[in-house]
C-alpha cells in the first residue's frame, strides 16, 4: 500500500518485513535480496492489472500500438523515521510518459512543454520540414542547399544533447551534486551514450537521496518481449547497464552495482 506520507512515491510492504531480512549493507547482486523479490512481485502485480494507462509490452495478443519491452527497478528504502518500504522505477518512457503516481520522476523532464527539449524538438522539425520541401522541387538544382540544412540539423541535434546532458544534475550519497556530462567526461568518456541518466536505478537513487532515504537493495527486472538487440527475458533480473549506468552509480557512490 501507498505510505500516508508526503512522499507518494514511498510504498510501504503489505506486510511489515522480519528484522534479519533488512540487509546492514546495500545490496545490488544476480541473486535479489529477498524485500526485494517482495517488492517485484507486488509491482508485477499491478503491471498485471493496472488500468490507468496503456503500454504494449508484447504480452497480450490483441495489444495496440508499438511492441516495447521495459526494465523496471525497485528500490527497498528505509526512512528518517525508520520506516522500510520500496520506490519504483522504469527505464525511459512507459505510455509515452515519463511521470505517474507509482514510479518515482526522472532526473531531468525533458517532456515538459516550455522545456528546451520541446523547444529543441520544434527548431528540428522545422527543418526537416524545409528538407522535404525542397527534395520535392526536383527541377530545381537546390543540392547545396538541401546539404546545408542537414548539416544545421546535425549540429542542432549536437547541441540540444548536450544541453539536455548538462541539465541532468545528479546527487550522490554524500548530497554532492554534478551534471551528466561532468560525471561521464571525467570517466573517459568524450560525451554520455544516448539514454544515459534515463535507467531505473539512477532515478531511484535519485529519488532516494533526495528524500535522505538509506538505500538497502536494488533489484531490476526486465518486463515484455525484447528487442531483437538484446535477449532479454521476461520477468527475469539483470544488473545495471555498464556502459550507460556504471559512471553514474560510481559517482553516487555504487561503482559496484553496474
Amino acid at each position: 500500500m501507498i505510505a500516508d506520507i508526503e512522499d507518494c512515491y514511498f510504498t510501504r510492504f503489505e506486510l511489515a518485513p522480519e528484522s534479519f531480512l533488512i540487509p546492514e549493507e546495500f545490496e545490488f547482486t544476480g541473486t535479489p535480496n529477498p524485500l526485494c523479490e517482495i517488492a517485484v512481485a507486488e509491482l508485477q502485480n499491478y503491471l498485471q492489472t493496472q488500468t490507468e494507462w496503456q503500454h504494449n509490452f508484447g504480452l497480450l495478443p490483441d495489444g495496440n500500438g508499438k511492441v516495447i519491452g521495459k526494465m523496471f527497478g525497485v528500490l527497498v528504502v528505509m526512512t528518517a523515521k525508520n520506516e522500510i518500504g520500496y520506490l519504483a522505477a522504469f527505464s525511459g518512457k512507459l505510455a509515452g510518459m515519463n511521470t505517474f503516481d507509482r514510479f518515482v520522476p526522472p532526473i531531468f523532464d525533458g517532456l515538459q512543454e516550455a522545456g528546451i527539449v520541446n523547444a529543441g524538438m520544434q527548431e528540428l522539425t522545422r527543418i526537416n520540414n524545409e528538407i522535404d520541401k525542397l527534395t520535392q522541387l526536383s527541377f530545381i538544382d537546390n543540392h547545396q542547399q538541401i546539404e546545408a540544412l542537414k548539416n544545421s540539423r546535425s549540429t542542432h541535434s549536437n547541441q540540444l544533447q548536450l544541453e539536455i546532458f548538462k541539465n541532468y544534475i545528479v546527487i550522490n550519497k554524500w548530497g554532492e551534486t554534478k551534471s551528466l556530462i561532468a560525471i561521464f567526461r571525467e570517466a573517459g568518456y568524450k560525451n554520455p551514450p544516448s539514454g544515459a541518466g534515463e535507467c531505473a536505478g539512477p532515478k531511484l537513487l535519485q529519488h532516494a537521496f533526495l528524500n535522505k532515504y538509506k538505500p538497502l537493495a536494488l533489484a531490476e527486472f526486465w518486463w515484455g518481449q525484447s528487442p531483437k538487440s538484446n535477449q532479454w527475458k521476461h520477468g527475469e533480473f539483470y544488473p545495471s547497464c555498464k556502459e550507460k549506468c556504471e559512471p553514474i552509480l560510481r559517482y553516487m557512490g555504487y561503482g559496484d552495482s553496474a
